[in-house]
């Protein structure tokens, strides 16, 4: 097949050619057809498996691109990555997966690589550096840019490939992807499985050009389409795409021609659209029958070796069904163990010291120490380079860490995120700055679907140390799009840390913890303490423990709970209550999730009365669950309802006065007690 805009250069490892084919060395020939005779043997199993009701839910089928995974991954180092998608067990086979385990998983099983727990579409395993199939079309893009980041930071020369299909060619990721590997020249190989329809569409019908490698000239990085039946030319391109990205020359993207067999999943009793004759053509070009032709035509074997080798994968994949079978189910202990690492403990100062920081340099400080204190911690984000930060929080990092570890990003908040996540699940510790957090509606599939997710999926297996850090909430007239309080969002994800200090000593010691935390980390900065005054903050690296509430102000008469900019509030009513002869006790959770629940409980005991006081929409809010959580095991001490104060159900006005209107006053919350009595 004809190749477009190759980078492919003179190579000792071409041979002759035969035909359309580029040769392969008999061995090498003999190698791709065990590897590809497997993993058909496998899909087809599946299949049947899934009929026998022995795999429940679903499976993708990856019959008839076989020469694509081993192609590929023939070209890989173990130290390499893979990124896959819904569509994967090929290329985990290939890149060394065992079938066994494999199998386990589909099975939902506990010796399955994710102990049951991610299932056919979400198989992964470290030790191989498949940092996982996927779920979410075009989601092994960011994840494979971070991995390869990784590498770029590390100084190492492993390369990444991330496996998509015809349709996340289509996603914005592709492009936010593409184009900033190109900027920052990532090891990084884009390999589109073009099989030419989505789950019922056709290509045609949803692309805007003829050639899905077009597009790789836009972003100046080699763009190549090959005949994806063709083991030998994709292993020839690929080789050259892994030479150029191991050299320091950056990412390509290879668009490789296919055809799945199957329907769009196993599940099936869906309409298949495509021609009978389009579908001969493509059978007709089946990738194992061409291995065996040249097999053959090169003597490496015989038509008896042939059915050899078949009859051992068959052997193979029916021992795997006993091994699945024989695999006990996971337990509820499992499912709970694997959701968070465990948060480590530390003792906090004794003394805050005497000397002044703004929140601002607290938070400065702790990026500082921790970078400091370990090479892995890099931070990106939009203008946080040079520039600081648009509220100065990155000040003078770049200048004494350079550019690979503090790095400007394009305004592409799902690829800077995704390359968060691939980043720390490939062994960095990142910190993302969104600019403002409003822009977090653009990270959310890469928060909730892929951080929040994949230490579970992959059965407790790895760990996932980023922090997505920056500035939240209203004050300072910034209107509806850039005025929001979200934590709410984040505290209902499993797999979620959310933090929230109100205070620069809070501030440095949380993120200080957030960073060495083990766990996706939601660190929400209120944009008006920025511009509070300096408090006495500890010159030496602490970390205070993730899930501690602070109690702010000891009290008898009345609990407030408060978070962020109206924790200082809450402090304000307090003491005008006081002069009313009503003693409150202010209480700060600092980190909602995991939120102290005995703190609260043990003041509410006290004081038979809770008022929850926060910036964000009062109607489903955190103080919902703060509420419900009292309600349901602090019942019987209450005295009168809880109580929240929080925004009415409108968006952040630009308007001074109803900016000020809608944020909880130190007014409002003084009424809140009073309606108590």
């Amino acid at each position: 097949m004809a190749q477009k805009k190759s980078s492919r250069k003179s190579s000792p490892r071409k041979s002759a050619q035969s035909g359309d084919n580029l040769r392969l060395d008999g061995d090498v020939l003999e190698g791709f057809y065990r590897t590809a005779q497997r993993i058909r043997t496998f899909e087809q199993r599946v299949e049947k498996a899934f009929e026998d009701n022995l795999i429940k839910g679903t499976a993708h089928s990856s019959v008839g691109q076989e020469a694509i995974a081993v192609a590929t991954c023939a070209t890989l180092r173990a130290d390499d990555f893979i990124a896959t998608h819904h569509r994967g067990h090929g290329h985990c086979i290939a890149k060394g997966a065992s079938i066994d385990r494999m199998m386990a998983e589909l099975m939902g099983r506990v010796d399955g690589y994710c102990q049951g727990l991610g299932g056919s579409m979400h198989i992964a395993n470290l030790d191989l550096n498949i940092l996982g199939a996927n779920g979410i079309v075009g989601a092994a893009m960011p994840l494979g840019l971070g991995a390869s980041l990784a590498a770029k930071i590390r100084g190492t020369d492993q390369v990444a490939v991330s496996f998509f299909g015809d349709g996340g060619a289509n996603q914005g990721l592709f492009h936010e992807a593409m184009n900033l590997a190109a900027v920052w020249k990532l090891p990084l190989i884009f390999i589109c499985e073009n099989n030419q329809y989505a789950l019922s569409t056709a290509m045609e019908s949803t692309t805007s050009v003829a050639r899905i490698s077009d597009r790789a000239v836009a972003y100046g990085v080699p763009g190549t389409t090959v005949d994806g039946n063709d083991a030998a030319e994709v292993f020839h391109v690929v080789q050259d795409a892994v030479d150029r990205a191991r050299a320091g020359e950056g990412p390509s993207l290879i668009e490789a021609l296919t055809w799945r067999w199957g329907q769009h999943s196993v599940r099936g009793g869906i309409r298949d659209p495509r021609a009978d004759e389009v579908k001969e053509y493509w059978l007709a070009r089946d990738p194992l029958k061409r291995l065996e032709k040249d097999l053959l035509a090169q003597k490496v074997t015989t038509k008896k070796g042939l059915n050899a080798i078949r009859t051992q994968a068959v052997q193979e994949v029916e021992d795997s069904i006993e091994f699945g079978a024989a695999s006990p189910e996971p337990d509820e202990a499992t499912m709970y163990a694997s959701v968070y690492s465990p948060h480590a403990s530390y003792d906090e100062p004794t003394s805050h010291g005497d000397r002044p920081l703004t929140y601002t340099e607290a938070l400065n400080e702790a990026m500082h120490q921790e970078m400091a204190r370990d090479e892995s911690v890099f931070v990106m984000g939009e203008d946080i380079g040079a520039t600081g930060g648009i509220f100065g929080t990155t000040k003078g990092l770049y200048d004494k860490y350079g550019a690979d570890r503090v790095r400007d990003t394009p305004i592409s908040e799902p690829a800077f995120c995704g390359a968060g996540v691939g980043s720390a699940v490939a062994g960095l510790r990142p910190i993302v700055e969104v600019q403002i957090f409003d822009f977090v509606t653009l990270m959310m599939d890469m928060l909730v679907n892929q951080a929040a997710k994949l230490r579970y999926m992959m059965g407790g297996d790895l760990t996932v140390p980023l922090v997505v850090r920056g500035p939240q909430g209203g004050g300072i007239r910034l209107a509806a799009q850039h005025s929001q309080s979200l934590e709410a969002w984040f505290t209902h994800v499993p797999g979620l840390v959310v933090v929230a200090p109100s205070t620069p000593y809070d501030a440095k010691g949380l993120l200080t913890a957030a960073i060495r935390d083990d766990n996706p980390v939601v660190f929400l900065e209120h944009k008006l303490l920025y511009f509070g005054d300096a408090e006495p903050v500890p010159e030496e690296p602490y970390a205070i423990p993730l899930g501690k509430a602070d109690i702010k102000r000891e009290g008898t008469d009345v609990t407030i709970i408060a978070t962020q900019a109206m924790v200082a509030r809450a402090l304000s009513a307090a003491q005008q209550l006081e002069n009313e002869g009503i003693s409150v006790e202010v209480i700060d959770p600092r980190t909602l999730r995991p939120l102290d629940e005995e703190t609260i409980l043990e003041s509410v005991r006290k004081t038979n009365r809770l008022v929850i006081v926060h910036e964000a929409w009062t109607k489903g809010g955190f103080g919902s669950e703060v509420s419900a959580m009292v309600m349901e095991k602090a019942f019987d001490w209450l005295d009168a309802p809880v109580t929240r104060v929080g925004a009415p159900d409108v968006p952040m006005p630009f308007n001074d006065r109803l900016e000020l209107a809608v944020i909880p006053s130190v007014e409002r919350i003084v009424a809140a007690v009073h309606a108590l009595y």
